[in-house]
């Protein structure tokens, strides 16, 4: 393994820019502890632990092999190879090197029973995360287990469900890491989730908390029903309570210490406590008080994963939550006769056909337009429940897996209806009401009041819009209230086309990599419209045009990618390929007058222009209804601004700030040992901004900004008002706060 890379890192060793190192959860574990947060202690073994093992047991040509033309459409199919592919990854020998740094962090840890869970790494990753992928094991004791732990882990991520969700999103199989936290495992009377805004009404005000007997796992799976608490954020009074009753729970099995499921058992609640509240009211304020802490650490909404050991609560895992405001109106009451009630877990109505589901390795027969009723769910039905129009179960409560991820697809869903499954009968009409929880008899329609809700929203004189990459999402995203698209990217839609288009033109089939791109871009456009859609041109590094088929016969190794032939250098010499793209705009705008274009990582004045030209030779000229942007990334950029607009002509611009930030700085902004440093509101970097900003509204040309500062620095933002910026574009679960972020800072300018 090289020098450089560590095969454990402790959780105070890491933070929020450790992603691609710890992954995800790891990066939140290590900013939990850095925040004093109740974190019970652990470590971390690293992606690059994992993508060691991959080189030296030479399993990624074998595990590519079976993966080539695999439909994954085909249920059966993709879990025969994706247990071949688990059982060769448990099988090879972890590198003794690795399995020696795991045991001595183990011991470090003085032993005893830890939970030892996946923390999948990828870069820019899309809205809609599914979470719970891959495997987690708790109560794992012994250094033997916990290295097999370790691995069942790596094997977990090619479970059937998460190479579905990879081609899904057009991800490579090895661009996705995974890391693995090691934690002291907390033996929980109590313990549960809690979202910090009202993950139904979307109410920020109010934070739900969910508490059952034993183990939290049966709670984020769904497999037993919560009881379910709201409380008053801000004067931190218990608003409301539903007591669900609980017959069993999860807890450690003291008898073995073998693999598998076997650390755990199901033991029958008393039956007095059965129906019992889980926590007391002073437990529950406690809790919220504690979880309104920790959102006040991210500045955002949390999904936060608590347990009660002993009095005690202890965090294991915090995440933004990704569901809130999925194009939620103001809704009224269907008319007709309610056969069945739960919890109201996502909202919206919709009818079909009920296909009932015991187990995930019969999902194939839920087809498109169907209700999934199960008694719960697990990532193994998420091919079904993208296939289904709404979903219900007998088991779990508002912040399941069923209820998540019916969210962040946009479906409605009930949950803990205790017997759906028994109730309803196959090929019934049934109509899902997520938003009161209630299931009706055949289709009922619901009587929309005349839409007011747009009068309520916040307008605001800035724009505010929104960064999105997959085509899927567009639908969902639109009916927020958000301007348009300030960033389409299209690194997304190439990959699901999946080969390189240089590759396709030397096959003669250049026009299928302009119809397949064209087909994507329309989706957001369609949606959009009349917003406007600022498509931002393929961006694509060398290292990841190679990974495309065919890309390594068009494509050199460079020593430094993020600076090399990226961007509008390569239009300019790549004249064919870019030509592909430019036709598939023109495509689009022969229906659609929305599309824009922004071209990035623009170098020199020259190379600009040249595009420009290239443009213009295939029709698209500057005008009302067609805009020509620039992206702002490179320090001549900011230099030359005034000859930019003045000598070439440009609509408006765009600040990229994390390219920005990593060339003004000299910081690669994927070197963990500098992280701490990269940061966008440095005083060089905020000068660099506020000069494109007050450059570009002196020359009268739209100004907006798409890096990632905005969603993560709300100051910034304000700042960028005050300046006079004409738009910001920020990720999907910004839209609203940034819309009140700005509305704030736009009646400060005017009282100014």
């Amino acid at each position: 393994m090289k020098k450089a890379l560590k095969s454990v890192v402790w959780f105070k060793e890491v933070d929020k820019d450790s992603i691609p190192i710890v992954g995800g959860k790891g990066a939140n574990l290590g900013e939990l502890t850095a925040a004093q947060i109740p974190v019970p202690p652990g470590f971390i073994v690293t992606a690059q632990s994992y993508f060691y093992f991959i080189e030296k047991t030479q399993l990624e040509d074998k595990i590519r092999s079976k993966l080539d033309n695999l439909d994954t459409g085909d249920s059966k199919k993709l879990q025969s190879v994706a247990a071949e592919i688990k059982e060769m990854i448990s099988n090879s020998p972890m590198p003794p090197e690795v399995a020696s740094e795991v045991k001595k962090a183990y011991k470090k840890m003085e032993g005893g029973p830890v939970a030892v869970r996946s923390s999948a790494t990828a870069e820019d990753l899309p809205e809609a995360s599914f979470a719970g992928q891959q495997r987690t094991y708790l109560n794992v004791e012994g250094e033997d287990q916990v290295v097999a732990a370790v691995q069942g882990c790596w094997a977990s991520l090619f479970e059937p469900r998460a190479i579905f969700y990879r081609v899904q999103q057009g991800f490579d199989h090895f661009h996705v890491g995974i890391a693995v936290p090691v934690q002291r495992m907390v033996q929980s009377n109590t313990a549960g989730v809690i979202f910090t805004t009202d993950p139904i009404s979307n109410d920020n005000n109010k934070i739900a908390i969910e508490a059952a007997y034993g183990l939290g796992e049966t709670v984020v799976s769904g497999e037993v029903t919560p009881d379910f608490y709201i409380v008053d954020k801000r004067e931190m009074n218990i608003l409301d309570k539903k007591i669900a009753k609980q017959e069993w729970r999860l807890v450690r099995n003291l008898a073995t210490r073998n693999n598998g499921d076997d650390y755990n058992i199901r033991e029958q609640v008393p039956q007095t406590q059965q129906g019992q509240q889980k926590l007391t009211d002073k437990d529950i304020v406690e809790l919220a008080k504690l979880a309104k802490h920790i959102e006040e650490v991210y500045q955002f909404p949390q999904d936060i994963e608590w347990a009660k050991e002993n009095g005690a609560f202890y965090v294991v895992q915090s995440r933004p939550i990704t569901t809130l405001n999925k194009g939620i109106t103001q809704e009224s009451p269907l008319d007709g006769n309610v056969i069945l009630a739960g919890l109201a877990a996502s909202p919206g109505a919709a009818a079909g056909p009920v296909k009932i589901v015991h187990d995930p390795s019969k999902i194939d027969i839920v087809e498109k337009g169907d209700v999934l009723v199960a008694p719960m769910t697990t990532p193994d039905f998420v091919p079904a429940m993208k296939r289904a129009v709404a979903i219900a179960t007998d088991h779990g409560g508002r912040t399941c897996h069923a209820a998540i991820v019916s969210r962040e697809l946009g479906i409605p869903c009930v949950v803990g209806t205790e017997k759906a499954t028994q109730i309803l009968q196959p090929a019934q009409v049934i109509t899902v009401d997520g938003t009161e929880g209630k299931i009706y008899e055949g289709a009922v329609e619901r009587q929309y009041a005349a839409p007011t809700i747009s009068k309520e929203r916040i307008q605001t004189k800035t724009r505010v819009y929104v960064n999105l990459a997959e085509p899927d999402l567009a639908n969902v995203i639109a009916a927020r209230h958000v301007d348009g698209v300030g960033l389409a990217r299209a690194e997304f839609m190439i990959a699901h086309i999946g080969e390189h288009p240089r590759h396709m033109i030397s096959e003669n089939r250049g026009e299928q990599f302009t119809d397949r791109l064209s087909k994507g871009l329309e989706t957001f456009v369609q949606a959009f419209t009349p917003r406007p859609v600022v498509y931002r041109t393929t961006d694509f590094k060398t290292n990841e045009y190679r990974n495309l088929k065919g890309g390594e016969a068009f494509e050199g190794e460079e020593e430094n990618p993020m600076i090399g032939y990226r961007g509008c250098s390569r239009y300019v010499i790549d004249r064919d390929v870019f030509k592909l793209e430019v036709q598939a705009i023109k495509k689009v705008r022969e229906s659609y007058d929305n599309l824009w274009v922004m071209i990035p990582f623009v170098r020199t004045i020259q190379e600009f222009a040249a595009v420009k030209e290239q443009l213009k030779e295939e029709g698209l000229h500057q005008s009302e209804s067609f805009k020509l942007w620039m992206m702002v990334e490179v320090p001549s950029n900011i230099i030359l601004l005034d000859r930019f607009i003045t000598e070439v002509g440009i609509d408006g611009i765009s600040i990229g700030s994390n390219d920005l930030t990593q060339l003004i700085l000299g910081i690669d902004r994927d070197n963990s040992k500098l992280a701490s440093q990269f940061d966008e509101r440095d005083d060089a970097v905020m000068w660099a901004i506020q000069k494109a900003v007050t450059t570009s509204v002196n020359h009268g040309i739209t100004c907006s900004i798409c890096g990632q500062a905005p969603s993560v620095y709300p100051e910034l933002t304000e700042k960028l008002v005050s300046w006079g910026i004409t738009s910001v574009s920020v990720s999907p679960d910004m839209i609203e706060q940034t819309r009140e972020i700005i509305s704030t800072a736009e009646k400060k300018v005017v009282v100014q």
